[in-house]
């Protein structure tokens, strides 16, 4: 296990972990019990040092006090992929059969995707899985932290086309936040706007759950629609 030796970001993710973040409306969204359910993983890698890219971000950092330099990994998914193509993301993907458990998946996959060391991690615990319809993947979260001393990339351009450590003032900012009605689903996701990307649905729906759990979040105008290229 990695040594972090963040002791109060390191509080605060084993609370998150172990936090009942059941009303929230993406834990509702249940795996179901049949053959076809693929289980998946995703890492939630936290970490510090990256500076806000954006004005409302860097507004942000004083409220946060000590979690205004906190970044959480995020990638873009490469726009060849048949699921989900071009869509924010947390490193993660599906279970393989060497994989013993979902913590196993989500650093084995990290790694394939960032070139994140998992001997640079350290993992709080993981939340219930939930369910992806599109995909049929039953997705189990993994929170962690990390040292942040190693350069991340997109290893494999065919899975994921950018990976950046995104700053979580740029992410909680009220200005920075929206909501984006999927169409034809009537179904509206919030959106996160840090910049260089913007996270909607699940991984968009995730984040939202996690800095609700941590109080990292505030009001912000959910009449604010945002736009998303699909």
């Amino acid at each position: 296990m990695a040594a972090v030796s963040d002791e109060r970001l390191v509080e605060a993710l084993s609370g998150l972990a172990q936090s009942d973040i059941s009303d929230h409306w993406i834990h509702h969204r249940r795996p179901k019990q049949d053959d076809s359910v693929r289980p998946a993983a995703v890492l939630m890698l936290f970490g510090r040092g990256t500076q806000p890219r954006t004005e409302a971000g860097l507004r942000e950092q004083d409220r946060l006090g000590d979690f205004g330099d906190v970044d959480v990994v995020l990638l873009k998914r490469a726009e060849t992929l048949r699921n989900h193509p071009g869509q924010v993301a947390f490193p993660g993907g599906r279970k393989d059969p060497e994989d013993a458990t979902a913590i196993d998946a989500a650093l084995r996959e990290a790694q394939e995707e960032t070139g994140v060391d998992p001997g640079r991690v350290d993992v709080m615990g993981t939340w219930p899985s939930l369910w992806v319809p599109v995909s049929r993947h039953s997705v189990t979260p993994v929170i962690a932290s990390w040292d942040g001393l190693q350069s991340l990339r997109a290893v494999d351009q065919a899975e994921s086309s950018s990976v950046y450590r995104v700053p979580v003032a740029d992410l909680v900012a009220p200005d920075n936040r929206g909501v984006f009605e999927v169409p034809k689903t009537g179904w509206h996701s919030p959106v996160f706007d840090a910049g260089v990307l913007r996270s909607w649905g699940f991984t968009a729906g995730i984040l939202d759950s996690a800095f609700e759990a941590l109080g990292w979040s505030r009001e912000w105008d959910r009449s604010n629609r945002l736009h998303i290229d699909m």
